[in-house]
């Protein structure tokens, strides 16, 4: 197995923070949940093609909260220009396009640098990624209760050796690293969404509202990490995109379903002075594990339940592991209008 960072980094992506009353009522039960919920969907084409997306007219907005979560604020007028954002997640049939026009291999089919992890030899060092197993037992301290770090996951085999996305087309593509993301939309000739991007959009036009998506979203129903009764139709697992119904902007699964990488570097309250696109990289920083530096996700997931995790919020936030997959993080692009800008900082590309 990796190092217990690692898996700390993934259960932070969850976040141990109480919750408040469950937004969501639950849909009808589903005994086989579908493999699609959308009509067909044309593949992504590189840029200036918009296909498959939403324009966002830009704007200013109060971008984070207050005092849902500490991290989460202090609030701030924020202003993002015009922009581009898929409709949906990138889903495995997207990114399988990607990979066989490429050949690029993601990192948790790389083995793990011996350099970069000292600590580690032999198996350790085979490739792997984080996978939600559960637990019998209530919530506690140690995520080591409901991850694993299983060797063999990967986006073709999101749970490990054994699963597959064979007929999964439509869902979500997972176990995809930030670096992943990155490529797949550097590839497009788009970007990764910056946080103040994501939330514009994730409003979906209802700016003063803090649930924005209707009554309905792909989260936990139970008590976490033990029992998920799937009454939305979905047990603990992600649904295909679409499933639910789209916010103001005709945006699907900004709530719930996989958490989504965004641009920006993760550190603690939002600067009221800051760049609308995040802290630079050398302040970049993450209490629970100071050793790396992460990336914000947001959006929550299906692993975002009442007694657990209030992260499918706007103004939620939360650190990603920068170099692992995990089964419950995946992505979408954006493209600005006025054409993209400052990949040439950008890290591993």
């Amino acid at each position: 197995m990796r190092t217990d960072i690692l898996i700390l980094a993934a259960v932070a992506a969850l976040g141990l923070a109480g919750c408040g009353r469950h937004p969501f009522e639950p849909a009808s039960r589903a005994d086989s949940p579908p493999t699609r919920c959308l009509p067909a969907r044309p593949p992504p084409l590189p840029a200036p093609s918009t296909g498959g997306m939403a324009l966002i007219e830009g704007g200013t907005f109060a971008m984070g909260a207050k005092p849902m979560r500490r991290e989460e604020g202090p609030e701030r007028a924020t202003r993002v220009g015009s922009f581009w954002i898929d409709r949906t997640d990138v889903t495995n049939a997207d990114f399988a396009r990607f990979v066989k026009a490429t050949g690029y291999v993601t990192l948790a089919e790389r083995p793990l640098d011996p350099k970069a992890y000292p600590g580690l030899s032999g198996d350790q060092l085979k490739p792997s990624a984080i996978v939600f197993v559960g637990s019998s037992e209530p919530p506690g301290t140690d995520p080591g209760q409901w991850w694993r770090v299983v060797p063999g996951a990967d986006w073709r085999h999101p749970q490990g050796p054994g699963s597959t996305i064979d007929g999964k087309d439509d869902l979500p593509v997972v176990q995809v690293a930030w670096q992943d993301a990155a490529a797949y939309a550097r590839w497009l000739g788009r970007d990764l969404p910056t946080e103040a991007e994501w939330e514009y959009a994730a409003r979906g036009g209802k700016l003063g509202a803090r649930f924005v998506w209707g009554d309905q979203a792909n989260v936990w129903q139970g008590v976490f990490p033990s029992i998920d009764t799937g009454a939305d139709g979905f047990r603990m697992q992600a649904s295909p995109v679409g499933c639910f119904p789209a916010n103001g902007y005709g945006l699907y699964d900004m709530a719930g379903d996989v958490w989504q990488w965004t641009r920006d570097w993760y550190r603690p309250n939002l600067a009221p002075d800051a760049s609308p696109e995040g802290p630079p990289e050398p302040m970049a920083v993450d209490p629970g594990d100071p050793g790396q530096r992460q990336h914000v996700i947001k959006g929550g997931s299906f692993l975002c339940s009442p007694n657990y995790c209030y992260r499918y919020r706007p103004a939620a936030r939360e650190a990603g592991p920068p170099d692992t997959g995990e089964n419950h993080i995946g992505f979408r692009t954006v493209l600005r209008v006025g054409g993209l800008k400052g990949w040439g900082d950008t890290p591993n590309l």
